[in-house]
């Protein structure tokens, strides 16, 4: 992540705030699955096989199973589209357009299913030569990073290397803490926002693929 450039940073920003709101709208329509982070979901898969809870199993291996299918829906668009950011945020915006539609129809488990793939496609964005540069909707990996960079910082090494992975945790955390606040007026139709939020990341998905001009080339 400290390899890429600001503009490339501030997206992944707005990207993880997105998962974070609409994590958070899951996570209390489910009343304790995710629909973006499946190491959550593998675990309550495996406390649900081993104790019996077949619900809980099932309904954990299928969110996994939307998830991974939308990580590869996004990684083929990706491939189709050259890996142009703006495609495949069409896509994830679509999705959750499609999702937002189908709570306003009150049909909750479709407009999950549809956020889960969402989300699962949205990793894809910010890839770069073939492989998922940024992790936008999980953050374990990122707390590690930034811890590593606070034991470097501290045995002499860069300073401030561990910053922007506390921002994009903070960012997540700012869209959870959104939806959790928007949820019990809105529910899942509070979707429409994050559909709306996605559609105008599209042409600043844009902007930030543009190549730089000037001496800082």
């Amino acid at each position: 992540m400290t390899r890429s450039d600001r503009r490339t940073i501030l997206l992944a920003f707005c990207l993880s705030a997105l998962a974070g709101y609409v994590d958070s709208l899951g996570f209390l329509t489910l009343k304790g699955f995710f629909v973006s982070f499946m190491s959550g979901n593998s675990t309550r898969l495996a406390v649900g096989i081993a104790s019996g809870a077949w619900p809980t199993a099932q309904t954990a291996a299928g969110l996994i199973g939307l998830f991974v299918l939308g990580v590869v829906g996004g990684g083929i668009g990706s491939h189709l589209a050259r890996e142009r950011r703006p495609p495949v945020l069409c896509v994830v915006a679509l999705l959750l357009g499609l999702a937002a539609l189908a709570a306003s129809a009150g049909h909750d488990g479709w407009s999950i299913g549809l956020a889960t793939l969402a989300l699962g496609a949205e990793n894809i964005v910010l890839s770069r030569a073939g492989e998922v540069s940024i992790g936008v909707t999980y953050m374990t990996g990122t707390l590690v990073k930034m811890g590593h960079g606070i034991a470097k910082a501290l045995t002499g090494g860069p300073r401030l290397e561990w910053l922007p992975y506390l921002l994009l945790w903070a960012a997540l955390a700012a869209g959870s803490i959104l939806g959790a606040l928007l949820f019990p007026t809105l529910r899942l139709q509070g979707l429409w926002i994050a559909a709306g939020w996605c559609a105008v990341l599209v042409p600043v998905s844009a902007i930030t693929q543009r190549p730089r001009t000037g001496p800082g080339r």
